[in-house]
């Protein structure tokens, strides 16, 4: 059935190929929202670029749709390739970096990756993000500050990360609950802290057609080890980020171009039974410690750094 809406007016019927382009373009005028108008005709302009500059073959292209086809069909939330796609673009990573400019000291963002959930379970201070046995004891400690150094007190941390196997909750069959997954508070002056294990490098999926594209482009499929943090206070942008830490050998070959040199973080070794005791880890004498700087922008501040970014001039 037509969609009811009649043509706009007659077009050329083409008679050479660049008018298919100028047609295409024409068509994406109607559309009313000015900003969906503009993204349209940029998306038709650089795609029929590709085409043109490529001089792309009928096999590669139907080969190409096929394989955007069965990725979709392979997506699932504990494999989602068709996400991934794009991060291993770095087109993620890019969205990302150009939607939140970092202020100064302000701590720098990152992707939020496909394994964040609502359902994360909240914890004191001092206590375990991670069951026990599901990899080598962490730390994490740090405070929440603002870009002039002053306390963000009951700001809203989420953390979440990989066990020592690289697979999340989500990605276990059996799960029946959410793990390596916590939510606290910051105190009055800032400053939280929480138990977790030391997250690993793990691979992103390579079983289906997205190792299958890694292993043409002969790339690796390796994430550098990273914990997962959300930081919310009132007033404040929302950060969403990753730390890193900096002795990771992937740290510089990130599969999805998203490890910033500011995130990355050392790792300190403790070798103290009372210690370890003390920072409430129920066995052994050895642990390490990760220590955040997290600096947050004001709404604000944001605002004023996006004026002109969020800002579209000219046609295409």
């Amino acid at each position: 059935m037509s969609n009811g809406i009649p043509p706009r007016f007659d077009l050329p019927i083409p008679d050479q190929p660049e008018l298919i382009t100028a047609n295409a373009l024409k068509v994406a005028e109607g559309t009313p929202d000015p900003r969906l108008r503009f993204l349209f005709q940029t998306l038709i302009k650089h795609l029929h670029a590709f085409v043109n500059e490529t001089d792309i073959t009928t096999d590669e292209w139907v080969a190409a749709i096929r394989f955007l086809t069965r990725l979709g069909q392979a997506s699932t939330p504990a494999a989602p390739e068709m996400s991934t796609l794009f991060s291993i673009t770095g087109a993620t990573s890019l969205v990302t970096a150009l939607n939140n400019p970092t202020i100064g000291n302000a701590t720098e963002s990152n992707v939020l990756g496909p394994f964040y959930t609502d359902d994360t379970p909240d914890v004191s201070h001092g206590e375990s993000i991670a069951s026990e046995g599901k990899g080598e004891y962490l730390y994490v400690e740090g405070r929440v500050l603002s870009t002039e150094g002053a306390p963000i007190s009951d700001a809203i941390i989420d953390a979440w990360e990989a066990d020592a196997d690289g697979l999340y909750d989500l990605q276990y069959a059996e799960s029946t609950r959410p793990d390596c997954r916590g939510r606290l508070r910051s105190g009055e002056d800032g400053s939280f802290g929480f138990r977790a294990v030391v997250p690993p490098a793990y691979p992103i999926p390579s079983d289906g057609p997205l190792g299958e594209l890694l292993r043409l482009m002969n790339r690796h499929n390796m994430r550098p080890s990273h914990l997962h943090i959300v930081v919310q206070a009132p007033g404040y942008h929302k950060l969403v980020t990753m730390f890193y830490p900096e002795d990771c050998p992937y740290i510089q070959s990130d599969s999805i171009f998203a490890a910033k040199k500011s995130l990355a973080v050392p790792l300190e070794v403790v070798n103290d039974e009372a210690e370890a005791r003390k920072r409430g880890f129920p066995s052994g004498s050895s642990f390490k410690i990760m220590r955040l700087p997290i600096v947050l922008m004001t709404d604000e501040q944001l605002q004023n750094s996006r004026a002109n970014a969020t800002k579209f001039k000219g046609t295409v």
